[in-house]
């Protein structure tokens, strides 16, 4: 069986921009957090299963790698507020301009 975060279309990328790119789906509330108290009453089941960001590996594992579950549901749960970060500004000026093809060697997060 596939699992639902694997690549689903070629397009632009909604964080760094590149086109071509296959894109992956990026739920704004993650669903491991769907059932904590705190996001049910903050954010309503359609709030949390539809909105959705279209992004590129690449984009998609930084965003993995530079926040927590926790901090993605309370505090990065906007496409506005993931982009207000700096650190991911560094990394989306840096990849932008790389090909759609370009797979960055990732670091995994020490956080986890």
């Amino acid at each position: 069986m596939q699992d639902q975060q694997e690549s689903i279309e070629t397009g632009t990328c909604e964080l760094c921009g590149r086109y071509g790119v296959l894109l992956t789906r990026h739920h704004l509330i993650p669903r491991t957090r769907h059932r904590s108290k705190s996001a049910r009453k903050r954010f309503d089941r359609k709030t949390m299963t539809g909105e959705i960001l279209q992004v590129c590996r690449p984009c998609h594992n930084q965003i993995h790698i530079l926040f927590s579950e926790k901090e993605l549901e309370r505090e990065y749960n906007t496409l506005e507020s993931l982009l207000e970060n700096r650190d991911l500004q560094r990394f989306i000026c840096w990849i932008k301009n790389r090909p759609a093809g370009f797979e960055p060697a990732s670091r995994r997060s020490k956080r986890r």
